[in-house]
């Protein structure tokens, strides 16, 4: 097992040690490090994948960068011909400062570096903040973007992350939803949970994407969202903002019938805060 567990490398992580007699002591520690070994070898494909996909998504933006320069250096066009470039270029790399600073928010979230400051908040309130930041973007496809629910629905959250993981949901709902559509935030109590619920009527997600929709750059239709201005970040920003307050996310959808994200958060009894308020939680989320 000693000369066996000296060869296992870094290149070399999916070898595993050999279990001849695995009820007698000797057996249960070689089980226990190849279990071991196999938690590492998935860390280091996640990390490679991680990486691949990350350069990718760097490139694209950086590419057309560059290639717009270089037919704006060739060609001797009028000022509005030029603004055109420039505008072109600066879109571009507002699509890569949105990229980097996804990328800074996991890498953060990963080292355990966020500080949550908690305090007393309604999600309706919640909802309808968010959905008025994002209103202008539905207004462009001539959608429809409702709130609504009741003030019951009261959690205990840092405002800025949690806003940004509705941000990201909303934002989804109206980038896959066509022209016209509808997109519904309902925010509601349920026993000691609270649900808010982001309801849009797009093209929907087989069950098959469904229960991969919320890993890092995943997508459903890669050249589609990549047109849309995606990185295939923002739900999986949004899974860990859910989960640090100790929620749920969830996806309930079907093809041709809309999708529905659903996040379900312990519920806070806004009536006994409100007679003895006390400062802001802060705390800082190990991943």
């Amino acid at each position: 097992m000693t000369r066996r567990a000296e060869q296992i490398t870094a290149e070399r992580l999916s070898e595993r040690l050999p279990v001849d007699n695995p009820e007698d002591e000797i057996g249960h520690l070689a089980r226990v490090f190849n279990d071991t070994l196999a938690k590492l070898e998935r860390s280091f494909e996640q990390l490679k994948r991680f990486t691949a996909d990350a350069s990718h998504e760097l490139r694209t933006p950086l590419t057309a960068i560059r290639s717009v320069g270089e037919v704006g250096l060739q060609g001797t066009g009028s000022a509005s011909y030029y603004r055109d470039i420039i505008g072109s270029m600066l879109e571009e790399a507002n699509r890569l400062t949105s990229l980097v600073e996804n990328l800074l928010t996991i890498s953060r979230a990963d080292a355990g570096h966020i500080r949550l400051e908690r305090s007393p908040l309604r999600l309706l309130q919640l909802a309808r903040e968010t959905a008025g930041l994002l209103e202008v973007l539905a207004d462009e496809k001539q959608q429809r973007l409702t709130v609504e629910g009741h003030d019951s629905a009261a959690v205990l959250a840092d405002r800025s992350i949690l806003r940004h993981a509705v941000m990201n949901l909303i934002d989804n709902a109206i980038k896959y939803s066509p022209v016209g559509g509808t997109i519904t935030v309902r925010a509601e109590r349920k026993g000691d949970q609270c649900v808010l619920d982001v309801i849009d009527t797009g093209p929907g997600i087989s069950a098959d994407h469904c229960a991969k929709v919320f890993d890092r750059f995943y997508r459903v239709d890669m050249a589609r969202s990549r047109d849309a201005g995606g990185s295939g970040l923002g739900l999986s920003i949004a899974s860990w903002a859910v989960k640090a307050h100790e929620g749920t996310i969830e996806l309930f959808s079907e093809i041709g019938r809309g999708s529905t994200f659903r996040i379900m958060l312990p519920a806070l009894d806004m009536e006994r805060v409100l007679v003895g308020r006390s400062t802001p939680e802060k705390e800082v989320i190990q991943s």
